[in-house]
């Protein structure tokens, strides 16, 4: 049985080597597993410390996804099967390595290009938004859905969110509005455009590269000379014409505020069909995830990003544990009913307080912590 990542060494033309990782999990549009998890990390690790390797491609295979998410189907099977404890074990370990791998690929140290062909969900964002050089095409398709499943946007999501224009990236973390390439390049989430047919010349062209002299420059070089051949046949975008109208629907500080005034809102018009359909993805979303994600979305804004994930390990535990997001991933994705039974949070804070509380023992992004 083949890995769910391969992994290649691409020589380059000056004896050099260029590392290329491929999510290859197609069937699943490249679902992130703790096997996969496990390589990238491992993988990565190697090729940083090995002079002869340059450059690090990350991809996706097939023509549909670069990355769909993460496997959580996983997560609603081992609830039914396994005892709480055990339950605890795994949702540690997932998201622990998760966040770990998501943080690594934001602070590595050489090159890491990052194409978002098709798809890229959730924890595919998070795989995506830390990369040297991000990398969209005019199929690229993005989104943050986790309200619709009893989670959060997390995978560092909050923070950057938190850091978009006005008030968008609150939008995309309370609607799981989708949005594309171009928006993606107006949001700071990107950094280069590409055609998609293009793919399979990027390696060899990268392997031409002089990796003696000022790689980032040249590197950057041929990204934009791949944009200016393609920009004229890019998808105009669907979320940043709509921001002065978001900003408005979203004013205020006050969660329940807000919302009432989103729901009060006229969208009526053909223009805003597309904010009608994300207001009542937020109303029908899991009410316990709407409050962890304004919370840390306000947080988030004041922290380092390894501070965030060591808040996400926790919310995402506790999510699993005594949160919405097991019968969000049943309603969703195992009984397809679409009719979750979210909980009715109590009132005030004390209920959010103990999510950000680690479970057992000590939160290990705390006793051994993310550096930088």
């Amino acid at each position: 049985m083949s890995e769910p990542v391969t992994q290649a060494l691409y020589p380059t033309r000056d004896g050099r080597q260029i590392g290329v990782l491929t999510l290859d999990s197609p069937t699943s549009l490249n679902a992130l597993s703790l096997p996969m998890i496990a390589i990238l990390r491992r993988t990565l690790t190697q090729w940083e410390q090995e002079p002869a390797v340059v450059c690090v491609l990350l991809q996706g295979a097939g023509e549909k996804a670069f990355c769909a998410g993460g496997d959580i189907r996983s997560f609603y099977y081992r609830r039914q099967e396994e005892s709480k404890q055990a339950l605890f074990g795994y949702a540690r370990d997932f998201f622990e390595q998760e966040y770990r791998l998501d943080h690594q690929i934001h602070r590595y140290t050489k090159p890491l290009i990052c194409v978002a062909d098709g798809i890229s969900m959730g924890g595919g964002i998070g795989l995506f938004a830390g990369a040297g050089f991000r990398v969209v095409t005019e199929k690229s398709l993005f989104a943050m859905p986790e309200v619709t499943i009893g989670l959060y946007p997390d995978v560092g999501a909050s923070w950057f969110l938190s850091r978009m224009p006005g008030r968008l990236g609150l939008w995309l973390g309370l609607t799981g509005a989708r949005f594309n390439g171009a928006d993606a390049l107006g949001l700071g989430l990107a950094d280069h455009l590409m055609a998609s047919h293009e793919r399979a010349e990027l390696l060899p062209r990268l392997a031409g590269i002089n990796w003696s002299q000022e790689p980032i420059q040249q590197i950057d070089q041929l990204l934009r000379h791949l944009q200016a051949a393609v920009s004229a046949d890019t998808p105009a975008p669907v979320l940043l014409p709509h921001q002065v109208r978001i900003d408005a629907l979203l004013a205020g500080r006050s969660l329940e505020g807000v919302l009432a005034s989103l729901g009060e809102a006229s969208l009526g018009s053909e223009q805003e069909a597309s904010l009608a359909r994300a207001r009542e993805t937020c109303q029908t979303g899991s009410p316990i995830s709407r409050a962890i994600f304004w919370r840390q979305y306000w947080q988030a804004r004041r922290q380092s990003l390894a501070e965030v994930f060591a808040d996400e390990l926790a919310l995402s535990v506790n999510c699993v544990l005594k949160g919405d997001f097991v019968e969000g991933v049943r309603a969703l994705l195992i009984d397809k009913d679409k009719s979750p039974r979210w909980q009715t949070p109590p009132q005030g804070e004390a209920w959010l307080d103990a999510f950000y509380r680690w479970p057992e023992g000590v939160n290990p992004l705390v006793s051994d912590p993310l550096r930088g």
